[in-house]
């Protein structure tokens, strides 16, 4: 069964936990992801929503109950013998879920949570699954995509999808939330830019297609140029003097590049390869060097460097044209 989501591990609580555990632990962690405790912060918006979601199925005791049932029916094999399996749930005296609800109805685990907690009935007032209750402003939600409402003729749909440039780079499998109550796992290509469309068939409105539009923030060390990856490297004066084997950082981690000696700040050195992935080439990724004078040092480094300016013979102002 997809997609299925295990809410006593996402609140962080035991399967007997009490409502007041669960209320307790809930606001403690709403209160950690909120979106403006933690504004543009995409990874915890998704945390928000989760736990959201978890607190509203476990704090109610009638759905938390069939949750229970539904969390030991998604594992088996097939829904031939869902009915049986639930009534013989529902018979058990620890059990207070419905004993006529027939797990085999639901697709997906989201068809069961869309079922449990009214979402249906929700999306025609203008709700969403990621409308999550928001316990420090009542009445509020937060909302992730933009997807045009159901209509009779299949209709193409577009979300926008904000990838941090790590996980732009290499793709992978990605969980997306739309505003009409579903969860989608895509296979995101590699090398994803920004202004980029990818098209799910059958995703959209009523079997149209979704357009997810692609957006990668600006990187605090990366600089994406084409096929090209631009960035600024600090080096110390000892190792500007003197070079030799540095690690740079690159999209595919730590690697060493060699510093030739009296290398100068703002001359630019290339890693070649290392760049961005476009169109199945690969760029470069160019390294340009700042070097960096310590601020504060150490008795012995100031010793040794009044020893090294009684040595040296360098006149970098030798030959000023004035």
């Amino acid at each position: 069964m997809q997609n299925f989501r295990n809410y006593y591990a996402i609140l962080g609580v035991s399967r007997d936990a009490t409502i007041a555990e669960i209320k307790q632990t809930f606001r403690k962690l709403a209160r950690q992801y909120h979106p403006d405790v933690n504004p543009g912060n995409k990874e915890a918006e998704e945390k928000f929503k989760d736990i959201g979601e978890a607190y509203e199925v476990l704090s109610d005791e009638s759905k938390r109950a069939q949750y229970d049932q539904y969390s030991r029916f998604w594992k088996q094999t097939g829904f031939q013998n869902a009915s049986n399996w639930a009534k013989n749930w529902g018979n058990r005296s620890t059990e207070r879920a419905d004993e006529n609800m027939d797990f085999g109805q639901f697709r997906d685990f989201n068809s069961f949570v869309d079922q449990l907690l009214n979402r249906r009935e929700q999306e025609a007032a203008g709700s969403s699954r990621d409308a999550v209750r928001d316990p420090y402003r009542p009445g509020t939600t937060k909302t992730a995509y933009t997807v045009p409402r159901n209509s009779a003729s299949p209709r193409n749909a577009e979300a926008n999808l904000t990838v941090p440039l790590e996980r732009a780079y290499t793709g992978g499998r990605e969980r997306i939330r739309l505003e009409d109550g579903r969860t989608i796992e895509v296979n995101m290509p590699p090398g994803m830019v920004t202004g980029q469309r990818i098209r799910l068939r059958g995703q959209g409105v009523s079997g149209g297609d979704l357009l997810l539009n692609i957006e990668v923030p600006p990187h605090p060390f990366f600089q994406i140029d084409g096929a090209d990856i631009f960035c600024q490297l600090p080096i110390t004066p000892v190792e500007a003097v003197l070079g030799g084997p540095i690690e740079v950082p690159t999209l595919d981690g730590l690697v060493k590049m060699m510093i030739p000696p009296g290398v100068r700040s703002g001359q630019k050195l290339r890693l070649g390869g290392k760049g961005y992935p476009i169109e199945d080439e690969r760029g470069d990724q160019i390294v340009e060097i700042q070097i960096i004078s310590p601020r504060d040092i150490t008795t012995q480094e100031r010793e040794l460097y009044e020893k090294l300016r009684q040595l040296e013979d360098f006149d970098p102002r030798a030959n000023l044209p004035v």
